[in-house]
């Protein structure tokens, strides 16, 4: 599937909302992840939950946006796609443009791929592929423009970064679902795409790309996603298609981390609060393109997880696409409003809580994955909203209002998954690491003032 974002208006705002609407955002969220569970999503299978599903997309993507939409409504363009694929036109503030109403162009290209892609904008074509070629079904199969002998895809700039399949995830859940340390085996026989990116994409980034066979899952995705981040910010008028094979796993992962940092930065979907853009790109991102969360889970293969968990290690600015020195720059398609230049905010003595230990993050109340934990559990309480978690210290500090939109979003996804699917060690762990985890998230984010050490 096609990632294409429009940066729009840089607004930073918290807001505030009375508890009832709050644990209905959340008990919407767990509906969610339970329904996903349960079933994958096919264009030709729709059921009134399903309906509601897609709906509610479609409303959260036109707070901000006028977008139109390409039809899918029997899987004609692919059976796991959204039956209304969304285009994004413009943001809804700028009135001053036509919306584009050529909606009959999609069905005159359909089957033509590079005049789609050049009807969308795009530029940048990323594939995650780590073979050229896949067999599928007995068949050599490609979804690759690397690999087109004919050049058709000469006028786009294609980039190779190779990346673990969902089997990949196996050893993560394995591994007690720690991600450090998790070292891809490039020498299978099967791998066979090198990793290629235009020159000027890396000069800038300050990352020894001839590593990247050493790097364990934690620095592949983060400099993957940095790379990405990149691209979207060094060209305002040009889009980006982001790809695997069949864009069930790897191309949802990576959608989902990018929609999530640039609505970090305030730079898209910037009306929407944490529990809704998690709604949004776990229903469209994920869900309605066709991600087989009941078989991934089945075998252990749990790349969902891994995506909303991660987002404890892109909350630092090293990941924003707004820069402090430009802070007060208007680029184009950027204009910055007056909270803009706040990024920071104290945390009051309230928020304080001295007796909770933190390793990635001093917005978490936990540990890493891999910590000692309790076998205790607390299954009916759940902190919803946008306010940031505990913040260990005796002294106050300021939490960037990045890693607090972050953080939120990662806490209201861990106490929604607790209660529909949770998580499964495949062999007991010494430190009882897993046992009980995700009831401990949720016992973490719904009681600030916990004094147990994790």
């Amino acid at each position: 599937g096609a990632a294409l974002f429009s940066e729009g208006r840089v607004r930073i705002e918290q807001k505030a909302g009375d508890g009832s609407m709050m644990a209905s955002r959340s008990e919407e969220i767990t509906d969610l992840i339970y329904v996903f569970s349960k079933s994958q999503y096919r264009a030709k299978e729709v059921t009134p939950s399903v309906e509601r599903i897609e709906k509610r997309c479609l409303e959260l993507f036109g707070r901000d946006y006028k977008y139109s939409i390409i039809h899918n409504t029997n899987g004609d363009v692919c059976g796991h796609y959204p039956r209304k694929i969304v285009f994004l036109e413009y943001e809804s503030s700028d009135n001053h443009k036509e919306r584009n109403n050529d909606s009959q162009l999609f069905d005159k290209v359909r089957g033509s791929d590079i005049k789609l892609l050049k009807y969308l904008s795009v530029r940048y074509i990323c594939d995650l592929m780590v073979e050229n070629k896949k067999v599928k079904f007995g068949l050599n199969v490609t979804s690759s423009e690397k690999v087109d002998k004919a050049q058709r895809y000469a006028d786009f700039t294609l980039l190779s970064v190779p990346y673990p399949g969902c089997e990949f995830f196996r050893e993560y859940k394995d591994r007690d679902y720690t991600a450090e340390g998790l070292v891809f085996n490039w020498n299978q026989d099967y791998v066979d795409a090198p990793l290629t990116i235009p020159a000027c994409f890396t000069k800038n980034l300050n990352i020894n790309w001839s590593e990247y066979q050493s790097w364990d899952l934690v620095q592949q995705t983060q400099n993957y996603l940095k790379l990405l981040l990149h691209i979207i910010n060094s060209d305002d008028e040009n889009g980006l298609l982001v790809h695997c094979i069949s864009g069930w796993d790897r191309t949802p992962l990576f959608v989902s981390l990018l929609r999530l940092s640039l609505w970090a930065d305030g730079a898209i979907h910037a009306s929407l609060e944490p529990s809704e853009i998690l709604y949004l790109t776990i229903a469209y991102d994920w869900f309605l393109f066709g991600h087989m969360l009941p078989d991934r889970l089945s075998k252990g293969e749990e790349i969902f997880f891994f995506c909303f968990n991660f987002l404890k290690h892109i909350v630092c600015d090293t990941f924003s696409v707004i820069k402090k020195q430009s802070v007060y720059h208007r680029r184009k398609g950027m204009p910055l409003s007056s909270h803009s230049g706040h990024w920071n905010r104290p945390v009051t003595s309230e928020e304080r809580t001295p007796n909770v230990m933190t390793e990635a993050s001093p917005l978490g109340s936990f540990k890493s994955s891999s910590s000692s934990s309790s076998n205790h559990s607390d299954q009916n309480v759940t902190r919803t909203g946008s306010t940031p978690l505990a913040v260990p210290g005796r002294r106050c500090t300021f939490v960037p209002e990045r890693q607090v939109r972050l953080e939120a979003v990662r806490e209201l996804f861990l106490a929604a998954y607790s209660s529909t699917v949770g998580l499964k060690s495949s062999a007991p762990s010494p430190s009882g690491a897993i046992s009980g985890l995700l009831e401990q998230f949720a016992r973490g984010v719904g009681l600030r003032g916990t004094n147990a050490i994790i």
